[in-house]
């Protein structure tokens, strides 16, 4: 059990809130399914249009590869492989969101969060606590997560969304500009993950940590101890 007596609590997704094979097993395959799609019909609106050429960008194809069929296909099969691998690319990001958000709208996708997670967000948010997300999945893919969830729209209860666009999460910067963003002293903002890495990162910022043992989970590596937690509830705050 974690007693904790600051002022916000920082919250991975996956592997955290949610199930990794969640992540894996329908996020990634609705979007690989999809993308070829999508970008096919869609490459045309300038939000597309720039996610997908920062994509291009980071395969090393050309700016103009939007411009014709085989462009496109080329595009979506570099898009794949990057998920396949597992890659944390910020345009590949943001595409998988605006993918992601026609799965939502339709049904097809409903969030998986852990049992423990809906009350445990209600009761800290009502105890005045500033709970944030921050996940390499991009701020439009988390604000749909957290909406559509099988325990219905939890976003009421987050006061805010960050991104690999705030900096890497294995980056102790990245924790100390998430604590200036969020108004608070990085001692005062307990952070939750399964991936050691990140939580050295945070500790290092002056971040209180906690590890998220999840089933499914890996192993999570990293170089310092971090308190286990197996629910949310076993953080009193």
């Amino acid at each position: 059990m974690i007693v904790f007596d600051g002022r916000g609590i920082l919250l991975d997704v996956e592997g955290t809130t949610s199930s990794i094979s969640f992540v894996y097993d329908v996020l990634f395959e609705h979007a690989k399914r999809n993308v070829a799609a999508f970008l096919a019909t869609r490459a045309a609106e300038p939000q597309v249009r720039a996610a997908a050429g920062g994509l291009a960008a980071a395969v090393g194809l050309p700016p103009e590869v939007l411009d014709d069929p085989t462009g496109v296909s080329r595009l979506a099969l570099a898009a794949i492989d990057l998920m396949n691998r597992d890659v944390k690319e910020t345009s590949l990001k943001a595409l998988q969101g605006m993918i992601w958000r026609g799965g939502y709208e339709s049904g097809e996708i409903v969030a998986h969060v852990f049992d423990d997670v809906p009350p445990a967000l209600a009761q800290w948010g009502d105890s005045g606590l500033d709970v944030r997300i921050y996940s390499s999945g991009s701020i439009e893919a988390q604000k749909l997560f957290f909406a559509h969830t099988a325990a219905g729209d939890l976003t009421p209860h987050l006061r805010g969304h960050y991104d690999t666009t705030t900096g890497p999460k294995r980056e102790a910067a990245s924790y100390a500009a998430i604590a200036a963003d969020m108004g608070l002293e990085p001692r005062q903002v307990l952070f939750v993950s399964d991936v050691g890495g990140e939580l050295d990162a945070a500790r290092t910022a002056g971040m209180a940590t906690a590890l998220a043992v999840r089933p499914g989970n890996r192993e999570p590596g990293g170089i310092a101890e971090h308190e286990p937690v197996a629910s949310f509830a076993e953080i009193v705050a």
